[in-house]
């Protein structure tokens, strides 16, 4: 065995065609299945969080990709696994450079394994683009406004957006659940 198969497993951060980590996900771990490498491939994950959304005063609890176009992939790092992985359909590459790609930090990985809840409102931040999608809020032609949140009161459950109205900027305060992360 050379060094490089004797070394401990790391995480990697793998970069995807946007839409396709779970076709990467699920195409690697089959590849890694059949051709029984699960001593240097050894854990496959899309980082996701689960959120409470509301809609029209309904809630419910998805599950929302937190780094939507990335796959992560611990494994041994050596020419034939960044092969296999590199050339799995939908990848794009791994983050860091073609040839020395770069393992997360032990915090890095620390901070992705965490599984946590969290509201629609606090998935809002200031400077976030949204959509207006309240009736009472309609652009000219029967579209929605778009916008920057510019402030969030989580006492009344209102956001500030500035949107662009006929060439100048205006506040508009709508209800949190009436704006969607654009």
């Amino acid at each position: 065995m050379s060094d490089s198969e004797n070394r401990k497993a790391l995480w990697y951060v793998v970069h995807t065609y946007s839409g396709y980590e779970n076709k990467v996900a699920t195409n690697l771990e089959r590849i890694v299945e059949n051709r029984k490498l699960q001593d240097v491939i050894t854990d496959i994950k899309i980082p996701t969080e689960k959120v409470v959304e509301t809609k029209n005063d309904t809630q419910r609890e998805v599950e929302r990709k937190i780094f939507p176009g990335y796959v992560l992939v611990k494994m041994i790092m050596n020419d034939d696994t960044r092969y296999i992985v590199r050339n799995v359909r939908g990848v794009t590459g791994f983050v860091g450079s073609a040839t020395d790609p770069v393992p997360l930090t032990e915090q890095e990985v620390e901070a992705l394994s965490v599984d946590i809840t969290r509201t629609e409102e606090e998935t809002l931040r200031v400077g976030d683009y949204v959509q207006i999608n309240d009736e009472g809020f309609t652009a000219p032609g029967g579209g929605m406004w778009t916008g920057v949140v510019k402030s969030i009161d989580q006492d009344s459950k209102t956001v500030k957006v500035g949107v662009d109205m006929y060439g100048s900027e205006t506040l508009l305060e709508v209800a949190i659940d009436k704006v969607e992360a654009y």
